[in-house]
């Protein structure tokens, strides 16, 4: 059964930084591309990042040189780090796995200005 997990949500302050975590289980992990998704209120799910499994990545341009994919193979974990905060982040970010269209639960993310 696969399961992902996402953490670190909450409510920031615009100019902040958060960390994401999704740890994955059921999957070969190190096979398999991950993304991260964000699905802002009243909008489409929309990709933010994704990562290969030889760790390239790529970013929807609003968070290049803010946001930053990375993953561990070793934990199973892919992680998103988000710095430079903007009120227009908040939204429900989920984590994603490419082969078998899996999905998390997501995690909230509020930025105040």
């Amino acid at each position: 059964q696969v399961q992902l997990v996402e953490s670190g949500g909450g409510l920031m302050q615009a100019g902040g930084s958060v960390r994401l975590s999704c740890a994955a289980s059921g999957i070969s992990f190190r096979t398999n591309n991950m993304g991260w998704y964000h699905q802002a209120p009243g909008q489409q799910r929309e990709l933010v990042a994704m990562v290969n499994i030889l760790g390239a990545t790529t970013y929807k341009d609003s968070v290049k040189g803010r946001f930053t994919i990375s993953r561990d193979n070793a934990k199973n974990t892919v992680y998103l780090q988000m710095n430079n905060l903007k009120p227009e982040d908040t939204g429900v970010y989920f984590c994603y796995v490419y082969a078998g269209n899996y999905w998390g639960q997501g995690t909230q993310v509020t930025v105040s200005s």
